[in-house]
């Protein structure tokens, strides 16, 4: 853990809750789209905001509860919000605090659509984003004068920043720019950034927070104010309402979360190591191969990227495997691989693997859990045919 509160003390918070219904060791689903009141004054008391109960699914319920609750424990939060993606969640976020006419710093390497949301929507709102090394903290501080929020990612996406988030909180609050990161590769097992400053944290909880690859979800975590605020600003007109269904998928993925994330980590660094020692590879992009992580960040998860040396044909290198499945998203106990030509490819809208220089001979990985032996052994079977193309 990153704080005082302890690695048991985490797993109780992610494995336990209740009591619930009959005893019941899992929770209740509350498959409803609204509640009813039992009177005229009951029903006044709630609009008047003097009651705080459920009234309709898209604004409250028990099940949405639970997994927002458990969720703050983890992070150190004092609230959180679920939503029906990650996407719902940083849109939902940025839009509730920023306004036509501010600027916004993030750092390079953002989630696609994040840089998608901000190329498109947000130029079309007329708010400026400044984009920056997060590993360069004379950059950062030179941008975040004027800003309104600093959206960080840590570590980045594809190409695996990591960056010392605790110093990059403080620039920003030196400044008086508000803070937000996407914590969704590390979770809070290995990161919790509440505790290093940052203002507000989002997951796609769809990766590890789910696990198990069926559930798109997200979720912001922070102050009770702040949550307030996107509450009232932004979560009840964009529609991204988490389902019941859902947060009830999620509140199974959290019990095994810290378990799941060893695994992921011990197998993810040892295919990594092994890469880095191939000679077909130019480059390990991987946080657990650097001499120390950066303060802050306690371990590493099953995303990772490498890239080959010219001459290595990646198409038939990725038609070759066969435990590792071409596809997108990770944070499931699959294994997955997303080679950079394809990304590259990719024109709906603008990309961010162009902006900021992703090479066609990369390849993402996601080491799941099938074990690592049985991975690597997939990994050269397909480094050969590629070879042999």
């Amino acid at each position: 853990m990153t704080d005082a509160l302890g690695a048991e003390a985490f797993s109780l918070i992610a494995a336990h809750d209740g009591p619930h219904a009959f005893d019941a060791v899992v929770p209740p689903i509350a498959q409803t789209s609204l509640f009813t009141f039992s009177s005229f004054a009951e029903m006044e008391e709630t609009y008047l905001g003097r009651k705080v109960r459920p009234t309709y699914t898209r604004g409250l319920n028990p099940t949405v509860r639970l997994f927002e609750e458990k969720l703050a424990a983890l992070e150190g939060a004092e609230d959180a919000m679920g939503f029906a993606s990650g996407m719902a969640a940083i849109s939902s976020a940025v839009l509730a605090f920023a306004a036509p006419g501010d600027r916004i710093v993030a750092v390079r390497h953002v989630y696609p659509d994040a840089y998608r949301l901000f190329e498109i929507l947000l130029k079309r709102m007329r708010i400026e984003v400044t984009y920056v090394d997060g590993r360069d903290e004379e950059a950062v501080a030179k941008a975040l004068p004027g800003a309104r929020l600093f959206y960080m990612e840590s570590p980045t996406s594809w190409v695996m920043e990591a960056h010392d988030v605790g110093a990059l909180a403080a620039l920003a609050k030196r400044h008086g720019v508000m803070t937000m990161i996407d914590n969704s590769w590390a979770t809070p097992v290995f990161q919790r950034p509440l505790a290093l400053g940052v203002d507000l944290v989002i997951h796609s909880a769809s990766k590890y927070l789910g696990g198990h690859s069926d559930v798109v979800a997200g979720v912001v975590a922070g102050s009770k104010a702040l949550i307030r605020e996107i509450r009232a600003q932004t979560y009840p007109y964009l529609g991204g309402k988490l389902s019941p269904f859902d947060a009830w998928l999620l509140v199974r993925g959290l019990r095994t979360l810290p378990l799941r994330m060893k695994a992921h980590e011990a197998d993810a660094l040892a295919v990594a190591r092994w890469l880095k020692d191939r000679p077909e590879v130019e480059s390990v992009q991987h946080p657990g191969l650097a001499n120390a992580l950066p303060p802050g960040l306690t371990g590493t998860s099953g995303l990772f990227s490498f890239t080959f040396r010219d001459g290595v044909k990646v198409p038939a290198f990725a038609d070759a495997l066969r435990l590792f499945k071409l596809g997108v998203s990770w944070g499931g106990h699959e294994s997955l691989c997303v080679p950079g030509q394809v990304v590259l490819s990719q024109n709906q809208g603008p990309n961010s693997g162009h902006a900021f220089g992703i090479s066609p001979r990369s390849v993402r990985l996601h080491v799941g859990l099938e074990g690592a032996a049985s991975l690597i052994a997939d990994l050269e079977t397909a480094i050969g045919a590629a070879l042999a193309a």
